[in-house]
């Protein structure tokens, strides 16, 4: 049923005109009669009676004309409710890298919450192949990766920067002194890494291996704050975005190492499927992730 129809129902019952009904709907009179023929059709009942230019509710039509009320206030509240983004519920699945977790939910998640209350979010830190195998699967709503630069005609990439990794050392590293390190220099420093496979870490391996070299860390641990703390108190050397170590290396409690010819291109990157419905709750999600997440000049 058409719901056109039923509020060119309720304009002609209330105005008890065809002509005027279809003057204030901006329609043909023609219009007016098909609609409403089609209406009695659907129905397999006459809803009006025509006599001598008036136009009379039947008996059917009153009845009729009662849930048409109903149907057009559910469709005006439907239509209220996806228009107003306080209105917007729902629950979106992200899943991202975990080191990008802490820069997403800082200070400004509290008011993003509070503009939007009816939104739950769902985080699952994965590495970069199981991001998009969720992603594929419908399994995650987006993506925010950070790895090398991905482009596929099957997803849509909402927003991307190139990100700066650095090895970085405490400031008490006898490393800090150099002005320019060969790598082989620090492969028997202790190094306390991201766990193996995972993104920026997993680049770095195959960039050691295509020089023969390997690291041995002395611990492996998902929080990038806590790496950032040890690596400040001379436990150990480590191999981080530019963004995590940012406050360190500000404060003068961190120093990124200058390490010759090993350069490694890691990109950040908002990112979900070409057939992804981009409801508003999605869409609210999307533009808090590129506003938190993209932020930091390189």
């Amino acid at each position: 049923m058409d719901i056109k129809n039923l509020n060119t129902f309720i304009n002609v019952a209330e105005l008890k005109s065809f002509t005027k009904a279809a003057k204030n709907l901006g329609f043909s009179q023609s219009t007016v009669s098909f609609q409403i023929k089609q209406l009695e059709g659907e129905l397999g009942s006459q809803l009006f009676e025509r006599i001598n230019h008036t136009v009379v509710l039947t008996e059917k039509g009153k009845e009729v004309l009662k849930y048409a009320y109903q149907v057009d206030d559910m469709t005006q509240k439907l239509k209220k409710n996806m228009q107003d983004e306080k209105g917007i519920s729902g629950n979106i699945r992200l899943a991202m890298a975990d080191s990008l977790c802490e820069s997403l939910f800082n200070e400004n998640f509290e008011r993003f919450r509070k503009q939007h209350p009816g939104i739950a979010l769902k985080i699952t830190a994965a590495g970069t192949e199981e991001m998009f195998r969720l992603l594929n699967h419908n399994e995650a709503d987006a993506i925010l990766t950070l790895d090398n630069h991905i482009y596929n005609t099957e997803y849509i990439i909402a927003k991307e920067e190139r990100v700066g990794v650095h090895f970085v050392a405490g400031t008490c590293s006898h490393l800090t002194q150099k002005t320019a390190i060969a790598i082989e220099e620090i492969m028997d420093e202790p190094f306390i890494l991201t766990e193996k496979g995972m993104s920026y870490r997993r680049l770095m391996d195959e960039k050691l291996a295509g020089m023969s070299l390997e690291v041995q860390p002395v611990l492996e641990i998902g929080s990038t704050s806590l790496i950032c703390s040890m690596v400040e108190q001379g436990i150990g050397i480590s191999f981080l975005p530019d963004y995590v170590t940012a406050r360190g290396v500000e404060e003068g409690r961190l120093i990124r190492l200058n390490i010759e010819n090993f350069e490694i291109e890691v990109w950040k990157q908002l990112i979900y499927h070409r057939n992804k419905w981009v409801s508003p709750q999605l869409k609210s999600v999307l533009q808090y992730c590129a506003d938190e997440e993209f932020v930091i000049a390189l």
